[in-house]
């Protein structure tokens, strides 16, 4: 596709599937969301940032695909771990322009984009962080955390312990309900709740864990 049938497309796509989830957003908001989209297409095609290449799949699957846990970011700082290719704390930060987002990766390529977009879109409530989980060091910890394509459950909790409050919880983002890594938690945490996300124009599972530390374990 060219580039202005493309954005025209998408244009439809995002309109139709935000009334579909009955979200709400600004014009602005959505060409914010468009041109995020057009400069991770753009920057994909040299820097890896994401598997999915499909032009016509790409609102769906990056777009409205981060945008479906809005109803459950609660906090006014969120981190998003292993941030990759900014999904999904870039739509969400646009989504939520009066929040903060930290968004954490240790691949400098994909900070470096990061950043660009951080510069271009003028995300003034985003954050770029390039290092380890386990090597940060906020000046607190975080309410929740989001993680979606990043690591399996049990690595989750484990490198990011330290960074989540201690009545905080994780928002991981996963396709079919991963029933083994559920079974593999460590000792002192639980799944809170999950949630089936219904993502307009998506094929497969969806879903959404909240997991937490054990009562007896905070």
């Amino acid at each position: 596709m060219t580039h202005a049938l493309s954005n025209a497309i998408w244009q439809d796509q995002l309109r139709d599937g935000l009334a579909a989830m009955d979200l709400s957003l600004s014009d602005g908001q959505q060409q914010q969301l468009l041109a995020f989209l057009a400069l991770l297409n753009k920057w994909n095609r040299a820097y890896n940032l994401t598997a999915v290449r499909d032009e016509r799949t790409m609102v769906s699957r990056q777009l409205l695909d981060s945008l479906s846990i809005l109803p459950w970011v609660r906090t006014d700082h969120l981190l998003d771990v292993g941030a990759g290719g900014g999904l999904p704390g870039i739509p969400l930060a646009i989504a939520l322009p009066g929040r903060r987002f930290t968004l954490l990766d240790s691949n400098g390529k994909k900070t470096r984009f990061l950043n660009q977009c951080v510069l271009e879109l003028g995300l003034t409530n985003v954050e770029v962080i390039h290092g380890r989980a386990e090597a940060c060091q906020p000046e607190q910890p975080f309410a929740q955390i989001s993680s979606r394509a990043f690591t399996a459950l049990a690595n989750l909790v484990t490198w990011c312990d330290d960074l989540l409050a201690d009545d905080g919880e994780f928002l991981a983002m996963k396709g079919q309900f991963p029933d083994d890594e559920v079974a593999d938690l460590p000792a002192g945490w639980q799944v809170e709740s999950r949630h089936s996300l219904a993502v307009p124009g998506a094929d497969g599972d969806r879903h959404l864990l909240v997991v937490a530390r054990a009562a007896s374990s905070q």
